[in-house]
Formats: C-alpha cells, structure tokens, sequence
C-alpha cells in the first residue's frame, strides 16, 4: 500500500501494533512523542544525517504543494528550525562530496581556501595549523561544527581545527556567512562552518594512500557495517611530512605527523532516529616562526577526543532534539624545540561539557522554534587563568597545572518563521548568560526575510546580531612578549545584508552586499615604534564598520551544453572588503588590521577521456596590513595568485589522482615570516569494497 506521506504511514502502523484504540490514542494526543530519546546536535541538516526534516504541514499558513517540499529538496539551512532551500532565507555555501573529490586538497583547510568569503591563513600545510575566519574577522569568531556539535576550543581558535576525521570522510561542508546567534550560538560572531561526516546505507569500506613532495606520506582505511535499522563505521588515517624549510643550524623546523579515528554509529526507524560518535586527533608539527621570530624552531603538540550522543523523534507535531557532548583537548608548546631550559613549555588541558534541548514545532502561524543550550568550559593551564587552589599534576612531567578557569555558557534561543508562497519571513532571537565576569544575560535579536519572483529570481535581506566571548588565550597570556588584559569586554556585532540570487537550468548567479558594525573587537597590537621587543598586548581595539560586496557564478555545462562532453562544471567567485576604521600608522596588529580586501577564486572541471577528468582551480589573494620581519623591519603584505590541477580517474571499484598545488612555485606569505611552500606534487590512489 502506497501512503501520501510519512505522518499517514506512521498512523497505519500505530493501528497494526496496538489496534484501533492506540490508534484513538495517538490522535488524542495529536500523535506527540511517544518515545523519550537523547539527542541531536543541530537543526541545520538534513538526508545526508538520516533525519527527516518534514515540511510545513498544510493547515499552517504555506501554501506550498507536496512536490515543492519533498525531502529530496532539504540539504541545509540558515534558521533555527529546519526549512527546504527553496523555503530558508540566508544563503549558505555548500561544498558537496563530488567537490571535495574533485579539489586539489589534503585536508579540509585546503578546500576551504577555494571559498571567496573564507580567509584561510597558513601557518603549516596539510593541515598543520589554519587560522580560518570569514568576512574579515579572525579565527576566534566562527563557531566550528562536527555533525552539527560544537567543537570550538576555549583556549584558542589557532587549534581549532584539529577535528578527529580524514577528508575522504567528508559528506559536505556547510558555510554559514555572518552572524548567527540564534542558530548556532554566542561563538558564531562572523559565520558558522559546519563538517558532515558519511554514514553509507549499506556495507562497505575504502583504503587509501598517496605520497609526494617534501616526504609527504598519508594512508587510511574505512569499515561500515549496515543492517535494518542500525549503522556503525570506523574510520582511521595516519599523515606524516618532512616539511618545506629548515631553521638556521639546518634541521628541520616544518616537519608533520599526525592520525585520525573516528567511530560513529546511528539507529533509524519510522519513529526514532539516533546518532553517535566518539573521535581522536593527535598532530606534532615543527612551528617554525609561528609565534615570534625569536626562536626558528619552534614545536607543538595536540591531542584532542570528541564524543556525542544525538537523536530526535519522528512522530508527533512537536520534534525534540536534545544532545550531549564531550570535547577533551591537550596541548603542549615549545619555544625551542626540545629545550625547556631555555624557555619553559606550555601545556594546557580542557574538557567542554555541552547539552542541548532543542525543538520545533508547526501551527497555523507557520513553524515555531525554541531552544536552549548549556556550556561547560573547564581549563586547566601552566600559565594561563587564575591560580588553582589545588594545583594539578602535568602527566609524564614533573610539573604542574597551577593555572586554570572554568566558566559557564546559557543560551537561550527562538525564532519564529512564516512560509508563504513566494515569500519567507525568519525572525528571533539568542539570550546569552556567561559566569565569566559575572556577565548579565544579554539578548541579540535578528530576521531575515525572501521574496522569490517567478521560478528563477530570489531577493533577500537579514538584520542579525551576535557576540562573542574571549578566549582563555586572549585573556591570560601574558608571557613571551604578550601582555594580556583578563577583564576584555565580549565582541559584538551586528550586520545587515542584500542581495539577490537567479538559478535556471544549469546557471546560478547571486551577488549580495552586506554592512557590519563591530564593537569591542579583541585583537593582539604592539607599537612599531617601539622596535620589535615591543609587547603584544590583548585589547577591545575599536569600532568597526565593514562593507563587504560578493558575486558569484557557477555554470553546469552539462545541463547548459549536454550535446558537448569536455565542460563539465565552471565556478567563480569575488568578494571585496572595507573597513572603516581610524587609521593608526604606528601600530602592528595580529588580526584586526589585517584582512583580505580582495578574493578571487575560480575552479574548471574538465571531463578528457572515458573515466579521465581534470580540474583547475585559480586563488588571488590581496591583504591589507604589515609585519616585521626578522631584521626588523616593517614589510607590507604583498598579492598573490596560484593555480592548482588535479587529474583524475573515476571508477566504481576505484580512484586514481595526481594532484599539483602552487604549479608555479609562487613564494608567498599568509602570515608575516612564515613562507608558505613552493611546488607541491601528489599522487594517491583509493580502493573501495
């Protein structure tokens, strides 16, 4: 028997278990949760985490047909509740599991430098440390997902991308630009990178090697498991590089080794579904100058662990989605490699402890949202935060934790949207509660709205606020040359932004600009006229105001040309950034002053022969801002452009590639002292069974 929808399939299978008075029963209760479940980290994804995500029912104010609102139409939105693409009103940048195939990349630090509104600053490749920030922020100020959960570190956003999963684990990566607070949090100042692992629906599994330049070596192995309603998969990988420099007495100083594991598992039925997983990274790099040009071979190592538990019902009007997280992260950093004595290392230790209580629900006003989320940071430090009264012992040292702040984050969150035919109206707010400083709780409200003209045509705009509290970095560091201030005020922020988007049988075409005023931003200055032993010191800077202008295109040539079989896909992608802001010519800044006033970048796949294809992808970058080099002197950023090429041929069994970064050799610099490397050359092979 063929059912309208899920609701009327659920109703037949209430009345087959437990007869026609169960089935009286469940719509007394207007068929609401039935059964108690914990968990689920997000309300922004959809078919690829094995959630449904139902539309707007038909007594509530859309008026949009069954066909317009299938599931198939869900990927991700930018509200608080889940919508349809067509329905959801920010527009949110997805790269796809054949775009990530198709990059010239090894981590995903890599693939987000081919987005136009992501500033990716590299301090080490393959991953080693990426400062990522969005729209002209720093790294500080974008909330950092894994399945919708909250990984971002307490201590600094220079490490938070060590996430426990390898790239070819990567379904999508979802990138919400601009504030957003009521959807993701107080951390979610300047947008929101969400990373959605693969969880296939039958058994199989996958290995993979590739090696190349400067003694670069990665391989991996994948296991899923499926059957009825239950899925688990295990997945590990190990990288390891010499690296592309040495220091001064000829040893080298930007060396990598690094693994992954990650285990996650889901149970799906008409009624539940529920989701899992529970990861590890470990990396130890050479920091070369990462920190100061006082010492060329610096060093770090990080730990991190990462477990959740997350689910929602299926049935009923009102969907529950509570979650549950524990993130644990270690970290240990030396000046001079190898020689405390000289200068004493750094070790830092924290635990984050997250619950969620998530839901929504439809009514003939359109569909509600509301929810809430507790935060726990606890950190522990040799150097960082208030003196312990009971200090810790630092496993396989003989010193101790003596440091330490444990600080906790209420959010309180709703939003409220109206679904017509042509035209989507989001609106709510984020209250937020911090221990730390004994803050009041503050509210930042924000809406957007969308109006669609014809079948091709979508004008939309938003007014969105957020903030951001400091890291435990910013803060408390106050050794090697910085001087922090632990009383910093949370960075706030509002925006407003237009634009509009046209997409028809293999075109689509948006351009958008948006005006942001910022308040108490933190960032890390020092006067230059003071010489190079000038302290770095941790201040709220100044007001503001940014103007941002961005245009993309992207052209599928196989819907637009399908009689050609070369063209395959054409991309390209422009932001522009201003920011109004008094001039001060004696001062050097870590962030702040410095940001991308122009991107471009552009990406060509070519379909050559049979199985064979080729992609091409351009980066130009122009950033504004200086350093001082190891002389002392004050240098300016200087633009760049680079090229990458990735040949590749696609099996169902298997995948070769053979990839090229920087084709030309391109000396550049993403921060002042620490060349990026030349010429990169890799290729890999992967095998699936």
């Amino acid at each position: 028997m063929k059912y309208k929808n899920n609701s009327n399939r659920r109703q037949a299978l209430v009345f087959k278990r437990f007869g026609r008075k169960g089935y009286s029963l469940f719509n007394c209760l207007g068929r609401e949760v039935l059964i108690g479940t914990l968990s689920v980290a997000t309300l922004t994804y959809a078919k690829a985490d094995g959630v449904s995500v139902e539309p707007l029912r038909k007594d509530s104010i859309s008026t949009k047909t069954d066909r317009e609102l299938t599931l198939d139409e869900v990927s991700i939105t930018g509200t608080r509740a889940p919508l349809t693409q067509s329905q959801t009103v920010r527009m949110v940048t997805v790269l796809d599991r054949k775009a990530i195939q198709a990059a010239p990349v090894q981590s995903i630090n890599d693939l987000l430098k081919y987005v136009a509104g992501i500033d990716v600053r590299q301090r080490g490749p393959i991953g080693a440390q990426t400062d990522i920030t969005i729209r002209g922020g720093n790294q500080e100020q974008v909330a950092i997902l894994l399945n919708g959960i909250n990984i971002c570190d307490p201590q600094t956003g220079h490490n938070a991308f060590d996430y426990p999963v390898d790239i070819s684990e990567i379904e999508r990566i979802e990138v919400l630009e601009g504030p957003a607070g009521r959807v993701y949090g107080a951390s979610s100042l300047q947008g929101a990178i969400n990373i959605v692992t693969k969880t296939p629906q039958s058994s199989s599994g996958d290995v993979h090697v590739e090696g190349g330049s400067y003694g670069y070596l990665s391989a991996g192995a994948r296991a899923n498991v499926s059957g009825g309603a239950w899925n688990n998969q295990l997945s590990a990988s190990y990288t390891r590089s010499d690296g592309y420099s040495r220091n001064k007495a000829g040893g080298l100083n930007a060396d990598y080794e690094g693994g992954k594991a990650f285990y996650q598992g889901n149970y799906n039925d008409a009624w539940v579904g529920v989701r899992w997983h529970a990861g590890i990274s470990v990396k130890d790099y050479g920091s070369n100058t990462f920190y100061g040009v006082g010492s060329d071979d610096q060093f770090e190592h990080t730990l991190k662990t990462f477990t959740a538990l997350q689910a929602e019902n299926k049935a009923g009007a009102f969907r529950l989605k509570p979650s549950i997280y524990w993130n644990h992260g270690e970290d240990r950093f030396e000046y001079f490699r190898g020689e405390a004595s000289k200068v004493p290392f750094n070790y830092h230790r924290y635990d984050v402890f997250g619950l969620n209580l998530n839901g929504y629900f439809d009514w003939v006003l359109g569909r509600t949202a509301i929810g809430a989320e507790l935060r726990n940071e606890d950190l522990v430090s040799g150097n960082l935060g208030e003196p312990l009264d009971v200090p810790h012992h630092i496993n396989g040292t003989d010193r101790y934790y003596e440091y330490g702040i444990n600080r906790t984050n209420i959010n309180l969150m709703f939003e409220h949207n109206i679904i017509l035919d042509r035209f989507t109206l989001s609106a709510g707010f984020v209250a937020v509660k911090n221990s730390w400083n004994h803050m009041n709780m503050r509210i930042y409200p924000g809406a957007d709205a969308s109006y669609r003209i014809g079948n091709d045509w979508k004008i939309f705009a938003s007014w969105n606020t957020s903030l951001r509290m400091p890291s435990v970095t910013e803060l408390y560091y106050s050794v090697g040359g910085h001087r922090a201030d632990k009383y910093l005020k949370p960075e706030e922020l509002s925006s407003v932004e237009g634009g509009v988007k046209y997409a028809s049988r293999g075109m689509e075409v948006s351009a958008s600009v948006y005006y942001n005023h910022c308040k108490n931003l933190i960032d890390w200055i020092r006067p230059t006229d003071e010489g190079a032993d000038a302290p770095w010191q941790s201040v709220n800077f100044t007001k503001i105001d940014a103007t941002g202008v961005k245009l993309s295109s992207n052209i599928d040539f196989r819907q637009l040309l399908p009689s050609q079989h070369v063209l395959e896909h054409f991309n390209v992608a422009y932001q522009y950034i201003h920011q109004d802001k008094k001039d001060y010519p004696n001062l050097e800044s870590k962030y702040t002053l410095e940001y991308l006033r122009h991107k471009v970048v552009a990406g060509l796949q070519l379909h050559l022969w049979r199985q064979l294809g080729m992609g091409v992808n351009y980066r130009f970058q122009e950033r504004t801002g200086t350093y001082t080099d190891v002389n002392g002197n004050t240098c300016l950023y200087q633009p760049y452009a680079l090229f990458d090429a990735r040949l590749n041929w696609q099996s169902s069994r298997y995948r070769l590639y053979l990839e090229t970064n920087n084709i030309f050799g391109k000396k550049y610099v993403d921060y002042g002292n620490v060349e990026q490397p030349g010429c990169w050359v890799i290729a890999g092979a992967m095998f699936h069974f």
